[in-house]
């Protein structure tokens, strides 16, 4: 494996704004839209990085980041005490005019000057808009024994979905001869009819080559690195395609799906993948011990449980279940279900109240929401619309504070985050150390 001591430096792109995942991104960034119990949707390219032993990080933000800001300084803050070590995030400096990122390649240029500050010898560009473990190492290994100038993290995906990714060709040798942004059809990968090769949008780049395309690319207006920087350099550089299904992660049980890897970019993949997490075998298991994915240390009280029916939910701290049947449902923080409720397939964020007799089914509950008594969302799919955005799958989102009463707590300044201890204790010494109230 490669020693944190090698000068790696690693950007994340944390600036997509998640229209399609609409009304959840109304008042927050894709990256900062809560996942699972306690998660953020940023956590876990953080995590994979920080487990990786990279912890020269920046977090290059752009659309409605206060709250990924805040959940960043709260719950990612490294130590002033280590060198090198720092979870920073860096909005846009418009040191070239006032337009914001043009793209993701515009995103790294108009930052170009820390990486000419950090002298990296490889710089790992990430995204942060997905769900899933890796062993970041492993692509580093791969791209150094290549002789890589550029390494693309890649994984098979049906030849009908080739539409929704940046699809590769490679020889024999892993070596991408082609690179299309989208395309509406592809040419199987080697070994397959029925599927490509498609990029996870991580990169490795050899410092010197990715400074060089990105002052070219900028000369001649280009912004993306899958539409314009990586088919431009194919000719002249060598680009390679790791291969993520090869990804070994510690303490990944047997159950779990390998290499498993989930874009979230719409309300029903979002909503799908919370329940990949659930059961005794998951798809994905969250509580691996050997890479685990961090999270804010909650200041609530544990979850209490007066009585009901529980089947295969998530229970946040601070929650109140009160004689409510929860079946497939996943309460984040400070939730309160009150008698004779129902949730099926449902997803609650913080602080909000299910009343009395409601029923929700297949529906994601925004946070500081107080559902009436004997409320039904999910059951009448006429109504709903009505009310609500429901997607073609059955989905009812119900936007934060769209219903208010006595149960719903909003907060002062549209923060949604709370104090937290650094993620990961050894990176302070052996201390967990209270943040910084924000």
């Amino acid at each position: 494996m490669t020693s944190s001591r090698n000068h790696i430096l690693a950007i994340v792109m944390a600036g997509g704004e998640g229209s399609r995942l609409h009304p959840l991104t109304e008042a927050r960034c894709k990256p900062a839209v809560p996942f699972n119990g306690k998660h953020r949707i940023v956590d876990f390219v953080l995590s994979n990085l920080v487990n990786s032993e990279i912890y020269s990080i920046y977090l290059l933000v752009q659309y409605k980041s206060q709250s990924l800001i805040e959940h960043i300084r709260s719950s990612w803050t490294m130590t002033r005490f280590i060198p090198q070590h720092f979870v920073t995030v860096v909005p846009p400096q418009m040191n070239n005019g006032p337009e914001w990122f043009q793209g993701t390649a515009d995103s790294v240029y108009q930052n170009i000057h820390l990486i000419e500050s950090f002298q990296p010898d490889i710089v790992a560009v990430f995204g942060a808009d997905h769900i899933y473990r890796m062993d970041v190492r492993q692509m580093v290994d791969f791209h150094r024994a290549s002789q890589a100038h550029v390494s693309v993290a890649t994984l098979p995906v049906p030849l009908s979905q080739c539409n929704q990714f940046g699809i590769v060709e490679v020889d024999s040798h892993h070596r991408i001869g082609n690179f299309v942004e989208k395309p509406q059809s592809a040419r199987p990968m080697p070994g397959s009819r029925t599927h490509a090769l498609a990029s996870m949008g991580n990169y490795l780049f050899n410092a010197d080559v990715l400074l060089d395309a990105l002052r070219k690319a900028n000369a001649t207006g280009h912004h993306d690195f899958g539409r314009d920087i990586l088919p431009t350099m194919l000719k002249s550089h060598r680009l390679m395609a790791y291969d993520f299904t090869t990804n070994e992660v510690p303490g990944t049980a047997a159950y779990e799906e390998h290499a498993y890897w989930r874009d979230v970019g719409t309300i029903d993949a979002y909503f799908d993948a919370h329940f990949d997490t659930l059961g005794a075998t998951p798809r994905f298991r969250m509580t691996n011990r050997e890479w685990p994915i961090y999270a804010s240390s909650e200041q609530a009280e544990s979850a209490q449980i007066e009585e009901g029916m529980v089947r295969r939910s998530i229970v946040g701290s601070g929650c109140v279940v009160d004689g409510a049947n929860l079946d497939h449902a996943m309460l984040r923080r400070s939730v309160m279900v009150e008698r004779d409720a129902q949730l099926e397939h449902c997803i609650v964020m913080e602080r909000s109240r299910i009343g009395r007799g409601a029923h929700v089914r297949r529906a994601i509950i925004d946070q500081d929401n107080d559902i009436p008594p004997g409320e039904r969302i999910g059951l009448d799919p006429e109504r709903d619309r009505e009310r609500f955005l429901v997607t073609e799958s059955g989905v009812v989102v119900v936007p934060r504070r769209f219903f208010t009463g006595q149960g719903s707590q909003p907060l002062d300044s549209g923060s949604e985050g709370t104090g937290a201890v650094l993620p990961n204790p050894d990176l302070r010494g052996g201390e967990a150390v209270p943040a910084e109230p924000f």
